[in-house]
C-alpha cells in the first residue's frame, strides 16, 4: 500500500500550489515503509520526471500522478505534455477529477448539473485520444460528483481501454450509494484506488461523514480490497487517510436533491438506516481547535494505525 497526498494534508496545504509533489510523497513512503506514491507535480519538466523515475527505481516504489483534464478552450498540447512527463516519470496511471468540489454544494438544479456534464464530456473526449496515443491509463475519480450508475455509464460510453476509474472507497456514501455496490460495479474499470475507511453520525440536516483509520470504521475493508484485487490484480492501493473535521452531508435539505434525477426516498431511507446501524465507535475525528503540532501528530497517528491494519488484515504490506 502506498499514499495519496491527502494522507498528509498538513504538508500538502503548505506546499507550492497546495500540491504534494510525488517526489516528496515518495520520501514519506520510504519513511513509513509504504509501497508507492499517488501524488502531483508542480514541475512538469522532463528533468524533474527523470528525477522521479530514478527515485522510484531506487526504492522500488510505484508512482501514479494526479493531474487535470484538458481545460475547456485550452490547447490539448498542455494535457499531452503532462501525459508525456508522467510517462517519463515512470507513472503506471493518471488520476483526474471532473469536479473540484461536491455536486450537492456547487449546483442547485438539474439544469446546472447537465450543463456541467456537457463540459466534462468535452474535456474527456479531448483527453481520451491522447492517453490512448501514449498508452497511459486515466482514472476518473469517484469524487462526490457522479453516482455509481452515472460513472459506470460514463466509463462505458467511451469504450476505451485507457479510460477508467480512480476508485475512492468512501466518497459515494455522500451521494447515498451503497459502497459495496459501488466497488463491485466499478472494480472491473479501476486503474487506481484511494483506500479509506469511513465513520458516520447523524446530525439535524442529514449525516456527518469522516475518514477514519483503516479497520476503525464501518466499511468491510477486506471485502473491498478482495473485490478490487479479483477484478484488477495489478491495481495499486493508495491510502487516503484525510484527517479533518467531519463533512456535512445535508441529505434532508431541499438543495441537496436539486441535481439528482435518479435518486428517491429508497436511497435516503437505506442510507439513514445504515447511518443509524453504524454509530461511531469513538467520537469522529476533528481538527478544529488543534495546534499545527497537534494536528500533525494526529495525522501521523492515523496513517500509522492504517498501515498496521493493512499489513495485519488486508495483505497490503510494502
Amino acid at each position: 500500500m502506498g499514499f495519496t497526498s491527502d494522507s498528509f494534508a498538513m504538508i500538502r496545504w503548505s506546499s507550492p500550489k497546495q500540491i504534494l509533489e510525488v517526489d516528496r510523497l515518495m520520501e514519506l513512503a520510504v519513511e513509513f515503509g509504504a509501497g508507492g506514491a499517488h501524488g502531483g507535480m508542480t514541475d512538469v519538466s522532463f528533468e524533474y520526471a527523470r528525477k522521479v523515475r530514478q527515485m522510484k527505481e531506487k526504492y522500488g516504489l510505484y508512482v501514479e500522478i494526479q493531474t487535470f483534464l484538458p481545460r475547456l478552450g485550452e490547447d490539448p498540447s498542455v494535457f499531452e505534455h503532462a501525459v508525456r512527463v508522467s510517462k517519463e516519470a515512470g507513472a503506471t496511471s493518471l488520476r483526474v477529477v471532473c469536479l473540484l468540489g461536491r455536486r450537492y454544494e456547487m449546483f442547485n438544479t438539474a439544469a446546472e448539473w447537465k450543463e456541467a456534464v456537457a463540459g466534462f464530456h468535452k474535456q474527456i473526449a479531448t483527453a481520451v485520444p491522447i492517453v490512448e496515443k501514449y498508452k497511459m491509463p486515466l482514472g476518473i475519480e469517484t469524487h462526490k460528483d457522479w453516482t455509481v450508475d452515472e460513472q459506470l455509464a460514463l466509463t462505458r460510453s467511451y469504450s476505451s481501454e485507457y479510460l477508467g476509474v480512480c476508485l475512492d472507497t468512501g466518497n459515494n456514501i455522500s451521494l447515498l450509494d451503497d459502497m459495496i455496490k459501488v466497488v463491485e460495479k466499478l472494480a472491473p474499470y479501476t486503474f487506481n484506488v484511494h483506500l479509506k475507511d469511513m465513520a458516520v453520525e447523524e446530525y439535524e440536516d442529514g449525516f456527518l461523514l469522516s475518514e477514519v483509520p483503516l479497520g476503525e470504521g464501518m466499511l468491510d475493508m477486506k471485502r473491498i480490497v478482495d473485490t478490487v484485487r479479483n477484478a484488477r490484480p495489478e491495481v495499486n492501493f493508495s491510502l487516503e487517510m484525510i484527517t479533518r473535521d467531519p463533512l456535512e452531508i445535508p441529505c434532508l435539505t431541499e438543495k441537496y436533491w436539486g441535481t439528482f434525477t435518479d435518486r428517491n426516498g429508497v436511497y435516503l431511507a437505506r442510507t439513514l438506516r445504515m447511518v443509524r446501524q453504524n454509530k461511531p465507535r469513538k467520537p469522529l475525528p476533528r481538527i478544529t481547535g488543534l495546534t499545527d503540532e497537534q494536528r500533525a501528530k494526529l495525522e501521523r497517528d492515523h496513517v500509522e494505525r492504517s498501515i498496521q491494519y493493512a499489513i495485519a488484515h488486508l495483505g497490503l504490506g510494502a
